[in-house]
């Protein structure tokens, strides 16, 4: 049994050395370590193994318990941006943004469009997604690249595209006018790893399943550097608005990656301060993936963050977030 719990040990300092290692892409680029953001997808597996761990420990009334509690205690933040549980606020919204990846209408255009006209928005992000027939009472779009899409309800005083230096991936902004303030949208589509089920599914092969492994980090790594890029554009531009931020959309980027952290450093991060349960996103393959995301200057007030799981209208489910403008 000593030999058992030596080798847990061991075990638990290993997942403990990778969580932190998943908070070192807020200090550390792809392009210097990009195997910190790869780390960063496992982090659901990590937080759950050092859960089971820890409460092995305590029952077992071991005192190397309290030493690994304390060591998780700087995982709680990280762990809430995966799944979180926050007060619903007093405050009345005035603003309702819906984000969505339509996976190019795959899954049927009147779907799309029935659910959205339901939901009563202001201001629609679109991904991967070309819509051509008119939504209920939007009037204003910036629409300056195919798949990518702003829709608005309110004016927009002016909009086009944030220029990165990224083949695919793409980045609009539309300046809006609410309730007599200018509120500047971003709807960033991070560029995509090009990934299907049949590339990350495992065989009873061990050959092909290494094989698999490989492929996926010729794939993986080389798009976190085109990732590090377009977001430190993204962030440049951000930075340089003179208007409150609401950004948002697909960043195929999960929480605790180095594109996560880039674009939280001076906005908040909508799902931490009004979301409630799971934020996972896309749900095309089986592994949880929070990759949609939504932050807001701190000058605005997030009211409701909501992933809707009600539907399928698209291989990521619908991102419906709630604001009071003052």
């Amino acid at each position: 049994m000593g030999i058992i719990r030596l080798l847990l040990t061991i075990f638990h300092i290993i997942i403990i050395v990778l969580l932190f290692g998943t908070i070192m892409n807020a200090y550390i680029p792809p392009s210097v370590f990009g195997m910190l953001d790869l780390l960063s997808l496992g982090f659901p597996l990590l937080i759950i193994a050092d859960i089971l761990l820890l409460v092995f420990w305590i029952f077992s009334w071991k005192k190397r318990a309290a030493i690994f509690l304390i060591l998780s205690l700087f995982f709680i933040i990280p762990t809430r941006r995966w799944i979180n549980y926050t007060p619903t606020k007093k405050e009345v919204p005035n603003l309702k943004l819906i984000s969505l990846n339509g996976k190019f209408g795959r899954l049927g255009d009147d779907a799309i469009y029935e659910y959205l006209n339901k939901q009563n928005a202001d201001v629609i992000f679109f991904q991967e997604y070309d819509n051509k027939k008119p939504l209920d009472g939007f009037r204003y779009f910036e629409n300056s690249r195919p798949i990518v899409k702003i829709q608005s309800k309110f004016p927009i005083i002016e909009s086009g595209e944030v220029k990165t230096d990224v083949s695919t991936g793409m980045c609009l902004y539309a300046d809006i006018k609410i309730n007599g303030k200018i509120i500047r949208f971003i709807n960033v589509y991070m560029e995509p790893f090009f990934l299907d089920k049949k590339m990350v599914k495992p065989t009873d092969n061990m050959d092909r399943n290494e094989e698999k492994a490989k492929k996926l980090l010729h794939k993986l790594i080389p798009t976190f550097k085109k990732h590090q890029t377009q977001i430190d554009q993204i962030k440049d531009f951000i930075d340089k608005s003179s208007y409150p931020i609401i950004v948002g959309g697909d960043f195929n980027a999960v929480p605790n990656s180095y594109e996560y952290y880039k674009v939280s450093e001076d906005l908040d991060d909508d799902f931490l301060k009004t979301g409630k349960g799971s934020g996972t996103s896309f749900h095309d393959f089986k592994f949880p993936m929070k990759i949609d995301h939504v932050f807001s200057s701190k000058s605005i007030i997030p009211i409701s963050y909501k992933v809707d799981r009600s539907v399928k209208i698209s291989d990521h489910f619908p991102v419906l977030t709630e604001f009071y403008i003052k």
